[in-house]
């Protein structure tokens, strides 16, 4: 009898683990499974000492706010979580509005194809998606548009990833992917016929290094949109609450410093453009974008504990356990952020540029 409860014990556990990772999956089903989770480019046995490096980053602010500091510091982040981004989230590594009726795949496709509308551009022009990711924007917006994308990113890891992507949806031959910083692009001047940014941007430590660069390769005449994370007219500098969202956002998110929307357009001009248009994206009659992290409790739970008994057993490594609880505590960050109106993820800006350099008189 004791022998046959053990037998019992035993099966239920394993096939719900079984269940968890090869039935439930993820949160979403795509993109990673649980069992693959890894460090990115770092080795198995470092990731515990990368996290702790990640954190050391925060007790000397100062040194975030750097250049030569901020690659590194982006590139350990990422390397943490791409693959929990993955198999939590999917293969686009932003935000969208909810959609009504739509699911929030459709809802995130939409999103990334109104960035290449705005763009018009035809098919088979050559269009840049600075801080490209794994690939998900790119792969949407090559499919949609015709266009042929090159993207470029500072993780190895995740050029990698974007690569095996590209092959399997059948787009690489379509979708290019570089692995450099975008700040120091390795491309020609006036080399695109369009560019866009989601939600990448606010990884640069000084934006108009970033917008300077961009303006720098894309030809005269050209378009350039970015979807911005920024703090809102909301924002209450001197209160204590709005401040700890927005530094737990920066904290979890590898940023080196939220913007004020106020200051998106400024540095456009700055750096020569012409800006078209400029919205919030988040704003009503636009559906609140922090839903899907509210719904997304019980899956972090059940993700968790799943994370948990992976590192346990040593098919996940030591530090992911932290990785994933960092991201949960992040969301909630976030969705504050998003409920009370003072962070949006979504600040979008159009600029154009111009089709002859205006002189420093006009």
């Amino acid at each position: 009898m004791d022998i046959l409860t053990l037998f019992c014990t035993a099966s239920l556990l394993f096939g719900g683990l079984y269940w968890f990772v090869c039935v439930l999956g993820s949160a979403e089903q795509k993109g990673k499974h649980a069992v693959h989770l890894s460090g990115g480019s770092i080795s198995h046995e470092k990731v515990q000492d990368n996290y702790n490096q990640y954190w050391s980053f925060f007790r000397s602010p100062k040194e975030i706010e750097t250049a030569e500091k901020v690659p590194a510091f982006v590139d350990t982040f990422y390397n943490l979580v791409t693959d929990i981004y993955e198999w939590g989230w999917g293969q686009s590594f932003h935000f969208s509005p909810s959609i009504p009726g739509k699911s929030h795949r459709d809802a995130t496709r939409i999103h990334e194809e109104m960035a290449v509308d705005l763009l018009n551009i035809k098919p088979g022009a050559r269009i840049l998606d600075a801080g490209c990711g794994v690939g998900g924007p790119m792969r949407a917006i090559a499919a949609h548009s015709g266009a042929n994308v090159v993207g470029i990113t500072i993780n190895e890891y995740q050029v990698n990833r974007a690569r095996t992507h590209n092959k399997k949806a059948g787009l690489d031959s379509q979708c290019e992917v570089v692995c450099g910083n975008f700040i120091q692009m390795p491309f020609a001047d006036c080399s695109f016929d369009g560019a866009y940014s989601i939600e990448a941007t606010c990884h640069a430590p000084k934006l108009e290094e970033v917008y300077a660069e961009i303006y720098r390769v894309l030809k005269p005449g050209s378009m350039y949109v970015s979807y911005e994370w920024v703090t809102t007219e909301l924002y209450n500098a001197d209160d204590p609450e709005d401040v700890e969202v927005i530094q737990g956002i920066e904290r979890g998110d590898a940023l080196p410093g939220l913007r004020s929307y106020k200051d998106i357009a400024e540095v456009a001009r700055k750096v020569g453009f012409e800006v078209v248009k400029e919205k919030d994206l988040a704003k009503p009659p636009a559906q609140p974008w922090w839903t899907r992290l509210k719904m997304g409790r019980i899956a972090y739970w059940r993700n968790h504990i799943l994370v948990t008994v992976l590192a346990w057993l040593g098919i996940a490594p030591k530090g992911v356990v932290d990785v994933h609880e960092m991201l949960f505590v992040t969301a909630d960050y976030l969705t504050r952020g998003g409920d009370t109106g003072i962070f949006t993820p979504m600040h979008m800006i159009l600029c154009r540029k111009p089709e002859k350099k205006s002189s420093a008189a006009d």
